[in-house]
C-alpha cells in the first residue's frame, strides 16, 4: 500500500530544509566527488576550503585525472611543502612528475626522472607498508633507464619488501621484471601466482590479460579478461578491474561489444574511483559506441563526460 504524505507535513519539511543553514564543504565531500569522477564538483568544493596540505593533495589528484600535469605537480608540491612527512603526498608528487616527464624533452625528462625516483623512495621510506608506494617504486626501477636510477636488480629488492605487505603485488612486480628481462615463461608464471595470492583476483586476471595483449596472444588475452570480469561480479572493490579489462580489449582492437558492456557496468556501479575517472570511462565508451555505429549513444556519453569534467580535453575533442 502506498503511503500518503500530507501537504502540511510535506510543506513543513520543505520549510525546515529551506531554513536550515547550508553545511560548509569538507575534504570528505571533495574526495567523494573525486572518487565519483565529478571533477568540476570536486574543484568547486576545494575552492571553498582553506589551503591545507590535504586540500592541495586532493586538488593535485583532481588535476591528475584531468591530465593537467603541470598544475598537478604544482599542487602536489605544495602539499609536500606543507607536510613533508606524509608518504602519500610524496607518492602523488612522484606520479604527477612521472606523467610530466613522459611528455618532456630529453634533458627535462632526465631531471624530472630523478625527482620521480626521489619522491617514490621518500614515500616508501616514510611508510614501508605503503604497498602503492612500493609498487610504483618497483615499476620505476624496472621501466626506467639506468641513467636516471633504473635497474631490474633494484626492482627485485623492492619485490622482496613488497612481498611482506602485499604478496599479489609482489608477484606482479616480479612478473614485470621477468618480462623486462624477456623471460616470458617466468613472467606468465608470476602473473598466475599473483591471481592465486590476490584477495581481489579480478585485478590480477586483468594484469595477465594485459601481458597477453603485449605478447599478441589474443585468445588467452580474451580468456583472461573474461575471467577477470567474472571474478569482479561479486567483488565490490573490483570496479577498476572491469575498467582495466575494457581498456585492454580496446587497445587490442578486440571484442568491442564486451568492452562496451564492461564500461557500462563500471559506470553503473557504486565502486567508481579516481583510478578510473568516470568522465574518462564515458569518453572511452563514446569512442566505442561510435565505432559500433551508434552515434547517438556516442554523443550521449560525450555529454556525460563533459557534464562531469567540462575541461577534459579528450572528451571535448571528440567529433561525431
Amino acid at each position: 500500500m502506498r503511503i500518503q504524505v500530507s501537504a502540511v507535513v510535506l510543506g513543513a519539511a520543505l520549510c525546515l530544509a529551506a531554513s536550515a543553514p547550508a553545511q560548509p564543504a569538507s575534504l570528505s565531500q571533495a574526495n567523494a566527488a573525486l572518487q565519483a569522477g565529478e571533477a568540476d564538483k570536486a574543484v568547486a568544493l576545494l575552492n571553498s576550503l582553506p589551503a591545507t596540505a590535504e586540500s592541495h593533495n586532493l586538488r593535485c589528484r583532481v588535476l591528475y585525472t584531468l591530465e593537467h600535469w603541470n598544475a598537478a605537480v604544482d599542487e602536489c608540491q605544495k602539499a609536500v611543502d606543507m607536510d613533508g612527512q606524509n608518504s602519500d603526498f610524496h607518492l602523488w608528487l612522484g606520479r604527477a612528475l612521472g606523467e610530466k616527464a613522459d611528455r618532456a624533452s630529453f634533458l627535462s625528462a632526465y631531471s624530472l626522472g630523478r625527482r620521480v625516483l626521489q619522491e617514490f623512495q621518500k614515500a616508501a621510506q616514510l611508510n614501508p607498508r605503503n604497498a602503492a608506494a612500493l609498487a610504483d617504486l618497483g615499476e620505476f626501477y624496472y621501466s626506467a633507464p639506468g641513467i636516471v636510477g633504473g635497474g631490474t636488480d633494484k626492482a627485485q629488492e623492492v619485490a622482496e619488501e613488497l612481498n611482506r605487505v602485499d604478496p599479489a603485488r609482489a608477484h606482479e612486480l616480479r612478473a614485470h621484471i621477468a618480462e623486462t628481462r624477456k623471460d616470458y615463461t617466468g613472467a606468465e608464471r608470476e602473473f598466475k601466482l599473483a591471481i592465486a595470492a590476490g584477495s581481489h583476483p579480478a585485478f590480477q586476471w586483468m594484469s595477465l590479460g594485459s601481458f597477453y595483449r603485449r605478447r599478441q596472444q589474443w585468445d588467452p588475452m580474451e580468456s583472461a579478461v573474461e575471467s577477470g570480469f567474472r571474478a569482479a561480479q561479486n567483488d565490490r572493490k573490483a570496479g577498476v578491474a572491469i575498467y582495466n579489462g575494457a581498456t585492454i580489449l580496446i587497445r587490442a582492437g578486440r571484442n568491442f561489444d564486451l568492452a562496451a558492456k564492461m564500461l557500462e557496468g563500471y559506470l553503473n556501479s557504486s565502486s567508481k574511483t579516481e583510478e578510473a575517472p568516470a568522465f574518462v570511462a564515458c569518453t572511452k565508451l563514446a569512442r566505442l559506441e561510435a565505432q559500433l555505429g551508434d552515434k547517438a549513444a556516442a554523443r550521449r556519453e560525450k555529454d556525460a563526460a563533459l557534464a562531469l569534467a567540462e575541461e577534459y580535453k579528450p572528451a571535448r575533442d571528440l567529433k561525431f
